[in-house]
C-alpha cells in the first residue's frame, strides 16, 4: 500500500494568544493588533481596542479605500454617522463602507471593548503613525493629524464637525 500524495506546505496559520500582539496606546485607548495584514496578503487587518470610560473618539472622518467593521465585545460604544447617533452594546456589529462619515466614543462610565476589522489592511499603519506623533506626550496638531490621515486615503468629514 503506498502513501498518499504529500501535503504541500501552505501559508502558516497565525495564532495570537491573549497576551500577544503589538500594543498601541492612543490617549485613553489601548489597541492590540491581532493581524496587521502581513499574514493575509494585506487583504485584512484586525485589532482589539479597550476604550476607557469617557473616551472621546476621533473627529468624524471618511475612508476612501477601505471598509471598517466594529464588533462590540463589552460595554457600549456610541457611533456617530453623519448626524445620527447609534449606541452599540455588546454583540452589536457596525460596518462602515468607504465614503461614509463616522466616529465613535465611549460616553459611559464603564470600559468598552471592541474588535475592529479593516479590509484592506491599510489603516493599521495609521495607528502606528499616530502613536509616533504622540510620543513626545502632546496630541498632534490638526494639520499633523490631517496629513497623517491623508497618507491612508482618509479625510476629516468637515461637513459634520
Amino acid at each position: 500500500m503506498s502513501a498518499g500524495p504529500a501535503m504541500s506546505a501552505g501559508p502558516a496559520v497565525s495564532v495570537v494568544g491573549p497576551g500577544d500582539g503589538e500594543t498601541i496606546v492612543l490617549g485613553t485607548t489601548r489597541m492590540r493588533v491581532l493581524e496587521d495584514g502581513s499574514n493575509t496578503g494585506h487583504r485584512l487587518a484586525l485589532t482589539e481596542s479597550v476604550l476607557a470610560p469617557h473616551t472621546p473618539g476621533p473627529p468624524q472622518h471618511r475612508h476612501a479605500r477601505h471598509d471598517e467593521g466594529f464588533h462590540i465585545i463589552s460595554g457600549t460604544v456610541r457611533f456617530t454617522v453623519g448626524d445620527r447617533e447609534h449606541d452599540a452594546t455588546a454583540g452589536t456589529f457596525v460596518l462602515v463602507p468607504p465614503g461614509v462619515p463616522h466616529t465613535f466614543a465611549n460616553v459611559t462610565g464603564q470600559p468598552a471593548v471592541m474588535l475592529s476589522v479593516f479590509t484592506p489592511d491599510l489603516y493599521v499603519q495609521y495607528f502606528r503613525d499616530l502613536r509616533d506623533l504622540m510620543a513626545d506626550g502632546r496630541p498632534p496638531t490638526p494639520q499633523e493629524h490631517v496629513r497623517t490621515m491623508s497618507r491612508y486615503a482618509t479625510e476629516p468629514a468637515t461637513d459634520f464637525t
